[in-house]
């Protein structure tokens, strides 16, 4: 395993301390598909529910349903109308 360092120089510009990295890092990485809700957890130092309100906090959606999950839906709405 490899570190990721940050020059200092590049927090205090940001205005981010490293938990704060950690977090929009683990969220934007989420977000763009590439790693699961729990890894982004894990790398951020959160549990499940403190990654969701981060991904909210910053507007990122928390469950992107794939078409197949509106399908289902679609049809068990469909059921319990009939």
């Amino acid at each position: 395993m490899s570190n990721l360092t940050i020059p200092d120089d590049v927090l205090k510009q940001a205005g981010l301390s490293e938990v704060e990295v950690l977090v929009e890092f683990a969220c934007r990485l989420y977000d763009a598909g590439k790693i699961s809700l729990w890894t982004a957890a894990r790398l951020a130092g959160l549990d499940r529910s403190g990654i969701e309100d981060a991904l909210l906090e910053r507007g990122l959606a928390v469950y992107r349903p794939q078409v197949s999950d509106v399908r289902e839906d679609m049809i068990t709405l469909g059921r319990l109308k009939g």
